[in-house]
Parts: C-alpha cells; structure tokens; sequence
C-alpha cells in the first residue's frame, strides 16, 4: 500500500511539474512596443496596424491571426517586390524567434485591417487582439495616427507611410 502511494505521488508530482513547465505562453512572452492603426481618409475602406513584438521568451511563438472590433476582417499581410512592383500579400503566420524582436512596419510585415465599420480618427484608441498558434491570445490597444506623405527625393510623386 505504502509503494502504491509513492507511485501516485511521484506521478502528481510528475503531472504538476510538467504544467508548470509548459504554462508560459505567447500571449505572456510577447512585448508589445509602439502599436498603432494608420488614419485613412474618408470613403477608405481599409487601413493597417504596425507594431513591435519582442518575445522575451527562450522558445520560438507564431503569430497566426488579429481580431478588431473596427474591420470585418484583420489579417496578416507582407509587402514583396514582383516584377519591379511592390506587392502586398496574405500571410498565414509570423514567426517570432526566441529572444527577438520583428517589426510590423509599412512596407513590411502588417495586419491588415479589412472592411473598416468606423471612421479612424487620430488619437482614438483601437483594440486589437492578436491570436498565437499555442491558442494564448494578447490584447493591444493601439492609437490612431495620421497617415504621413513625404515627397520622394527625386520631387517626381508622393509616397505614403
């Protein structure tokens, strides 16, 4: 009887370890620096979100999706350049290394924001939730900024970022 017990107590021991082990997730390993959801102009029906995640963790997470109250729809995009065009396209994931940090950035890495159901205006505040493949998710609030034009050098056409 009494080896019975050791059994079972070294194996809640066992089960409760490796709990405690595996209870870190994205949604508590990822930091998230400087969000924000660019200002489109009126009649725009979609806008993007950018934004830094620093996973502090030692073990590699994937971003796979976003949800906003704003947008029917918000999905992971990139920018690639095709036949001398940029071109911006889906994404399934994002993979955030251990110990780094990846940019979400114009002309970059983004999430898209599709469908828009309210007008940007600057400085309100835009709830996000960014969903991981381990199932954690992470809820960002991100400002609304005016969305910058900057003349190319060459003074030939505008550029927005």
């Amino acid at each position: 009887m009494a080896y019975l017990r050791q059994i079972t107590l070294l194996g809640l021991l066992i089960i409760s370890t490796s709990q405690w082990v595996v209870a870190g997730s994205a949604g508590d390993s990822i930091m998230v620096d400087d969000p924000y959801v660019r200002a489109v102009p009126p009649g725009q029906p979609n806008s993007a979100s950018f934004m830094s995640l620093h996973n502090k963790s030692g073990q590699g997470y994937t971003l796979i999706g976003a949800s906003t109250s704003v947008a029917e729809v918000a999905e992971l995009h990139t920018h690639t350049m095709d036949g001398g065009m940029m071109r911006m396209r889906k994404v399934e994931k994002i993979n955030l290394p251990a110990g780094e940090r990846v940019s979400l950035q114009p002309g970059g890495l983004h999430i898209m924001l599709i469908g828009l159901k309210q007008k940007l205006v600057p400085d309100e505040r835009v709830q996000l939730t960014l969903k991981f493949e381990d199932g954690s998710h992470l809820k960002v609030e991100a400002p609304v900024r005016k969305l910058q034009m900057r003349m190319k050098q060459s003074g030939q056409q505008s550029h927005m970022h």
